[in-house]
């Protein structure tokens, strides 16, 4: 789905917008997948893996978002570059469509700027206007407690772990939380 433009304020008093991603950020958004991939082991990917996202390949990405009824991804645009994107889906299947899964990025030197809280308001906020979504679910990687500390913040909570979820090139291994955050729905 495509979601308005959201303008907002850094911390550091920069102007940002969170907002659909367009066929003019496949570049920026490809780039930005590498160099996020390179800075933390917190996120899914080695650099050398996000070299497969292909232009054509990020613009059906795009185009299968934007035009979902069942998920959303955002790009968070600071001067012109891509700082970070963040996603949420539905499962189409009845059994499962009262959940949605989000995910949320950034490059480090965003960190700490308030991008991922508005991101994750935003992802909120379109989980509560998307039919039968109850709960929002999330994973973050052992160690990151900055991320932990975010999602708890709007209300999210520990309710599994997957051991050994991750394994570094190194050989170390580390483990997987998932959270979720259920949602207020009327007539509940």
């Amino acid at each position: 789905m495509v979601v308005d433009d959201i303008n907002f304020t850094l911390k550091d008093g920069r102007a940002a917008t969170l907002r659909s991603p367009r066929e003019e950020d496949i570049e920026g958004t490809r780039a930005y997948l590498i160099k996020s991939s390179g800075e933390t082991h917190f996120l899914l990917r080695y650099p050398e893996e996000c070299k497969n996202f292909t232009y054509e390949l990020e613009k059906t990405i795009f185009n299968d978002m934007n035009s979902s009824a069942n998920g959303a991804m955002l790009v968070c645009e600071v001067e012109g570059k891509i700082a970070g994107t963040c996603t949420i889906t539905r499962d189409r299947w009845i059994k499962t469509r009262h959940r949605a899964n989000i995910a949320v990025a950034l490059l480090s030197e965003y960190w700490g700027q308030g991008i991922g809280s508005k991101m994750l308001e935003a992802l909120i906020d379109i989980a509560d206007k998307m039919q039968y979504v109850e709960q929002i679910e999330l994973e973050y990687i052992e160690g990151n407690s900055r991320a932990r500390a975010l999602y708890e913040k709007f209300g999210f909570r520990i309710v599994g772990v997957r051991p050994k979820a991750y394994r570094l090139k190194e050989g170390t291994y580390l483990n997987e939380y998932i959270m979720i955050k259920e949602l207020q729905r009327e007539g509940k």
